[in-house]
């Protein structure tokens, strides 16, 4: 009997062991319930067919369980009502970092940036024939710069804008380039302070080497500048068309070497560049190089709005009509559609704009562009700024309060607010009171507004730029006895700077200077500025 139940209890377990979980057994200690007659068989069928894996389980009202096998997760996975609340969590984690990118970006454009050494502090500009004689022969130089730059320092100036410096034959003091290459740039940074300078790419000297190869058709050279045949006959030459100087007369000269006429905008000894002839334009980035490679942290280019001229050489109208052409010899009697602001230009310009960049991947080593484009309306000089994707200038230089001959609370706030709503939304502005080319501010306006316009220029917004002596309140001097052939106008603003009371200002120690120092020396000098701002400075 005994052997007998033993018997049975082995075939019920192994009848249970038969019968496979599938992962829905809760307990195994689930009561079992005694199956009937009818059924065994089908049991034993069915636990066959679960081992050999053959059919499908049924999960049919299982509900899910802490420890289920994968299998039976992925059944329920599937249901609508697990699969659409995760579906929605997914696409809203998705669309939640879009849009935190979207705002991260929106933030970085819309933020105001950092300013740039060009925007940190004000920049000083330096007349150098006039600013300080190192070697007593009554004319500045670069020396004499170097020697005063702890003045310079003091001013809290951060950026040293320098006019041209390079070797001249002077007949211009200031533009007649035969030799761009000169250098100030160790010692100014050596102080801390940045260095731009002028650089004018519209004409050249008529003694470099680029107009001698020209004049005599050598290879490449033969149109670099601007020729045209014309009628020279007993002295006296008939031009291609009325183009006229800048300084009046006609823009056109007879060279007797190429037998041709030359085009030049200012002086004739000064010819215009032909800047359609793509080897002129290489030239002129090949310079720009060669001094940022040196190291100058950037440019003023200057007149850029006369680097074109119309291709055709039809007559300019003139401004009064029934005036007989002749008589015509004024530069403002001509409207100047066809030498000025050609189409094209502001590519030239955004030409050099990315030269520069070349040299700017650094940090820290940005190069600043500024361009002159004076004697226009403001809404054409912002034209320089560029588009809103293709930078040219950083800024175009702002001279317009250097224009007002009687000040006003209406006449500043017009031309501040004019330059203000024409800037292109996001550009950076600039304000000047003075310059080599415009009359000094205590001339224009008068002793008693010196102190004012120079607190405006330092509390509106931009970068303020100040020409030598305005610090001081110097003045126009009346130039006399000059041994030049030279519009006495453009020189009045360009007398030697005056340092202290002693003899030519302590300027030069020369016994003549280029230009006579003004009478008021003695009491409008540095020296006397210094000890009234309790400033000192080295001598």
């Amino acid at each position: 009997m005994a052997e007998d139940k033993s018997k049975r209890d082995s075939i019920g377990m192994n009848m249970k062991g038969c019968q496979t979980n599938n992962g829905f057994v809760h307990n195994e200690d689930i009561l079992e319930q005694t199956p009937d007659t009818g059924s065994t068989a089908d049991n034993l069928q069915h636990s066959t067919m679960s081992i050999l894996g053959s059919q499908e389980p049924d999960f049919k009202g299982v509900q899910p369980y802490a420890g289920m096998p994968k299998e039976v997760l992925f059944q329920f996975s599937g249901q609508a009502r697990y699969r659409i609340p995760r579906e929605i969590l997914f696409w809203l984690a998705v669309a939640s970092v879009l849009v935190l990118i979207a705002a991260t970006i929106a933030i970085i454009i819309l933020s105001p940036k950092c300013l740039d050494w060009w925007q940190e502090g004000p920049m000083y500009q330096i007349y150098p024939r006039s600013f300080k004689d190192s070697n007593k022969d009554g004319n500045g130089d670069l020396k004499g710069i170097q020697d005063k730059l702890d003045y310079i320092t003091a001013l809290n100036v951060k950026t040293v804008w320098i006019t041209s410096f390079y070797k001249s034959s002077l007949k211009d003091f200031r533009y007649g380039v035969e030799d761009f290459r000169q250098n100030l740039v160790a010692a100014i940074h050596d102080k801390g302070l940045k260095l731009i300078i002028d650089f004018i790419p519209n004409h050249t000297s008529d003694k470099h080497t680029w107009f001698q190869l020209s004049r005599t058709r050598t290879g490449r050279y033969t149109d670099y500048y601007i020729w045209h045949d014309c009628t020279h006959e007993n002295g006296t030459t008939v031009p291609p068309n009325n183009w006229l100087s800048v300084y009046g007369n006609s823009s056109w000269h007879f060279d007797e070497v190429r037998n041709q006429c030359y085009f030049h905008q200012f002086m004739k000894e000064q010819p215009d560049l032909n800047f359609r002839n793509p080897d002129v334009q290489e030239e002129i980035k090949e310079i720009l190089r060669f001094w940022l490679t040196k190291g100058v942290d950037g440019f003023s280019f200057d007149a850029v709005k006369f680097l074109l001229e119309a291709k055709h050489l039809r007559d300019e109208i003139q401004v009064n009509k029934t005036q007989i052409p002749d008589t015509v010899t004024q530069y403002s009697e001509l409207y100047h559609d066809f030498t000025t602001t050609q189409v094209g230009m502001h590519d030239i310009v955004r030409s050099f704009r990315q030269t520069m960049d070349q040299y700017s991947t650094e940090p820290g080593r940005y190069r600043f562009m500024g361009t002159e484009a004076y004697a226009e309306t403001i809404d054409r000089t912002v034209m320089y700024y560029g588009l809103p994707f293709i930078q040219e200038a950083d800024f175009p230089f702002n001279n317009y309060l250097t224009m007002l001959d009687t000040v006003s609370g209406n006449s500043v706030y017009e031309v501040i607010t004019s330059w203000m709503e024409n800037m292109p939304e996001g550009k950076w502005p600039n304000w000047m009171t003075g310059g080599p080319d415009s009359s000094r501010l205590t001339s224009r306006l008068g002793n008693e507004y010196v102190n004012m316009m120079n607190m405006l220029l330092f509390t509106l917004p931009g970068t303020p730029i100040t020409y030598y002596g305005e610090e001081i309140g110097m003045g126009n001097i009346v130039a006399i006895n000059l041994n030049e052939s030279y519009d006495t106008n453009t020189l009045l603003s360009k007398s030697p700077m005056q340092w202290d009371n002693s003899s030519n200002a302590g300027f030069s120690e020369a016994s003549h200077t280029w230009l006579p120092t003004n009478s008021d020396y003695h009491t409008v000098n540095v020296d006397v500025s210094m000890s009234e701002n309790f400033i000192t400075h080295s001598p």
